[in-house]
């Protein structure tokens, strides 16, 4: 019999964190995450919050969260 996985996502802060604690990140880099993995662990909404709090930028794309960690301008060419 298959198993459910119930997630309680107060409980995942700290993949939250290790998200920002990532060596790309702490360096103005770039960090990524598969959507599922995070509505998953935390949800996208919680995502949303901590990276806007942060003033860093988002971008959502192929299944995968893009996170810019800089809160400078950004600017996107085609």
């Amino acid at each position: 019999m298959p198993t459910l996985r119930l997630t309680h996502h107060a409980a995942n802060e700290r993949w939250l964190a290790q998200i920002f604690e990532a060596k790309a990140a702490r360096m103005g880099g770039i960090v990524r995450r598969a959507v599922r993995d995070v509505e998953r662990e935390i949800g996208r909404d919680r995502l949303k919050a901590e990276v806007a709090g942060r003033g860093f930028h988002m971008i959502e794309c192929g299944g995968q969260f893009v996170i810019i960690c800089r809160a400078s301008d950004l600017v996107v060419h085609v």
